[in-house]
């Protein structure tokens, strides 16, 4: 067996395909967000504007969160000394907790190395908990939600995205005493699109069935306090596990849920990889703490990106670029091919200082590759103009289909 040869194939396999994946070797500058300094294939960092980040709100830029960070390292050290069980249930982990339940209007909330990990391993282990359960997931659901789904060994449903009725057909397909789980996200964050969860909660407590939202994409971006599209649609109350991120809008790193007390005590005792991972360090918990508390009294950020994001959208528009239609801050620009898209977020990078990075298959269909932008607070009106021409010069130079 030659395994080299296989590993090369398969790694072959991805560049003629046109979705061979390069990360990109930067440095954020301080204080300084969106710019950054790229080192890739110059002779020296090379400054460079970045649009694709998810740092929505830059705070893992804020003043807030940097001091709070600091003085955590310089008090308590930088590890978190282990599990949650052994070694590493600081007191930040506790008021952190506190601050998400109470975000979300629940009785407790428990804490995860990322989100990714706290969507495989609660829907891993709700799933084995739950004698003979069918969870329902919307087709465009994120991977790792798919990945604990098929985790928890459970009979799954995959309903049509956003599609109510079909989920109803599903549900009503079923046993009335079979246990069930309706999984799907708020926002979507290749689409930008919006569920509507006061509908699904209705079909949930029609059929009697547990629901699960995945809010990565709207915690720190909408409601009052942040608390997402639950917080905004005012149906917190009525789903009844809440999945974040810490590392996207709150601007640091981690996940969480925040649910009932009974079912946080089950994912706390049960879940292997909430049990057996080290905890996150107290320095980022810190950060995260600083973030959530300054977001929850601050509405200055989200109104920022919001208006940067329809201000983009709109000249994208006027300019004829190919902008999919969207009411998140997601901005979307579809070109419908891997390679194309490749090309296009390289000529940026090269030529205009532009970082985008391309988004192929497996995250998206194939034939719906794109470049995804997220304007934050502080790209202003001059780099989205910029970016406007520099992508309207671009499609010209490649012979590319405009919008009508």
């Amino acid at each position: 067996m030659d395994y080299n040869r296989i590993f090369a194939q398969a790694i072959d396999r991805l560049h003629a395909e046109g979705r061979y994946r390069v990360f990109i070797d930067i440095l954020r500058n301080k204080g300084a967000y969106p710019n950054a300094r790229c080192f890739a294939g110059h002779n020296g960092p090379k400054p460079i504007t970045v649009w694709c980040s998810n740092d929505y709100l830059a705070m893992g830029q804020h003043p807030k969160v940097i001091a709070a960070m600091e003085e955590a390292l310089h008090d308590v050290g930088a590890g978190s000394g282990g599990t949650r069980n052994i070694g590493g249930n600081t007191h930040y982990h506790v008021d952190l907790e506190a601050e998400l339940a109470d975000l979300h209007g629940k009785d407790g909330a428990l804490l995860f190395t990322s989100g990714y990990v706290s969507n495989e391993a609660t829907l891993g282990t709700l799933g084995k908990i739950l004698p003979g359960c069918i969870i329902f997931s919307d087709e465009l659901n994120h991977a790792s939600m798919i990945a604990g789904i098929r985790n928890s060994g459970c009979e799954r449903r995959v309903w049509r995205h956003n599609d109510l009725a079909h989920l109803e057909e599903l549900l009503a397909s079923e046993d009335a005493d079979t246990p069930k789980l309706v999984a799907f996200e708020s926002v979507y964050s290749m689409d930008g699109d919006v569920a509507d969860i006061a509908a699904v909660c209705d079909l949930a407590d029609k059929y009697n069935a547990l629901t699960y939202c995945d809010e990565v994409h709207a915690v720190g971006m909408y409601g009052a306090r942040g608390g997402g599209i639950t917080e905004r649609d005012a149906v917190a109350d009525r789903v009844t596990i809440i999945e974040g991120t810490l590392g996207k809008a709150f601007g640091v790193m981690g996940g969480y849920i925040a649910a009932s007390r009974d079912v946080i005590d089950v994912i706390r005792s049960y879940a292997p990889g909430f049990i057996f991972t080290t905890s996150l360090s107290p320095v980022l918990v810190a950060g995260v703490l600083a973030s959530v508390r300054h977001l929850k009294a601050s509405n200055e950020e989200r109104v920022a990106q919001q208006a940067g994001a329809a201000m983009l959208k709109s000249l994208f528009a006027d300019a004829h670029l190919p902008v999919m239609d969207t009411t998140t801050h997601i901005v979307p620009l579809m070109v419908g091919d891997p390679v194309k898209a490749k090309r296009i977020s390289d000529i940026l990078l090269a030529e205009y200082g532009v970082y985008v990075q391309p988004i192929n298959y497996p995250t998206v269909p194939r034939g719906t590759e794109r470049l995804r932008f997220t304007p934050g607070p502080a790209h202003t009106p001059v780099m989205m103009r910029e970016l406007t021409e520099a992508l309207v010069e671009i499609w010209g130079r490649m012979e590319l289909r405009k919008a009508a």
